[in-house]
C-alpha cells in the first residue's frame, strides 16, 4: 500500500505483485518469522532450561547418568533448525495472500493474475538462499536459548534474565546471519 503511489508516479504499477513477492520471499518473510520465532521459542527455551538449572534438575540428570546436553540441547536445537524453514514457508504464503488483499484495496486484480506474476518472477535462486538462511536462524535461536538457559543463575530472577537475554541475543544473531547471507548470495551471483 505504501509502495503503490511511487509505482503509479513512474507508470509501473503493474510490477507491484513482482516487487512484493520478491521482498517477502527473499527478506521480509524469513527475517520477520525468525524474529517472532526468537521471541517465542528462544525465550521459552531459555526460561525452561534456566528453571531446570536453578532447581538443579540438570544436575540430577547428570548424576543419574543422563547426558543433559544430548537430551536437552540436541533435541531443541534440531527442532528449531528444522521447524523455522517450515514456518517461514507458511508465513510467506500468508504474507503473499495478505499482499494480494492489500493490492485489491486500491484496484482490482484477480488472484490468478497476482500469483501468476509473483511465481513467474521468483526463481530458484530467490527461494533457496531464503530457506537455507532460515536453517541458520533456527540453529542460532536454539543454541542461544540453550546456552542462556544453561548459564542461568540467581533463582527465579536469573530465569527471567536468561529468557530475556536469549531473545535479545537471538535477534542480534538473526540480523548478523542475514547480513552474511546477503553478502554471500551477492558474491555467488544468486541475487
Amino acid at each position: 500500500m505504501q509502495l503503490r503511489p511511487s509505482l503509479v508516479d513512474y507508470g509501473v504499477e503493474s510490477q507491484l505483485p513482482v516487487m512484493v513477492g520478491l521482498a517477502i520471499v527473499r527478506e521480509i518473510g524469513p527475517v520477520i518469522t525468525a524474529l517472532i520465532f526468537a521471541g517465542k521459542i528462544g525465550s521459552s527455551i531459555g526460561a525452561e532450561l534456566g528453571s531446570m538449572k536453578v532447581t538443579e534438575q540438570i544436575d540430577a540428570m547428570t548424576v543419574s547418568g543422563i547426558k543433559p546436553y544430548k537430551y536437552l540441547v540436541a533435541t531443541r536445537v534440531l527442532a528449531t533448525t528444522l521447524m523455522l524453514p517450515l514456518l517461514t514457508i507458511l508465513g510467506d504464503g500468508i504474507s503473499l495472500f495478505g499482499a494480494y488483499l492489500g493490492v485489491n484495496i486500491r484496484s482490482v486484480t484477480s488472484i490468478d493474475l497476482f500469483f501468476l506474476q509473483v511465481f513467474n518472477s521468483l526463481d530458484f535462486s530467490d527461494v533457496l538462499p531464503a530457506i537455507v538462511k532460515t536453517l541458520f536462524f533456527g540453529f542460532a535461536v536454539g543454541i542461544v536459548g540453550c546456552y542462556k538457559g544453561f548459564s542461568s543463575t540467581k533463582g527465579t530472577q536469573g530465569v527471567g534474565i536468561s529468557a530475556n537475554s536469549a531473545v535479545v541475543l537471538s535477534s542480534v544473531m538473526i540480523f548478523a546471519i542475514d547480513l552474511l547471507a546477503v553478502q554471500i548470495t551477492e558474491l555467488l551471483g544468486l541475487n
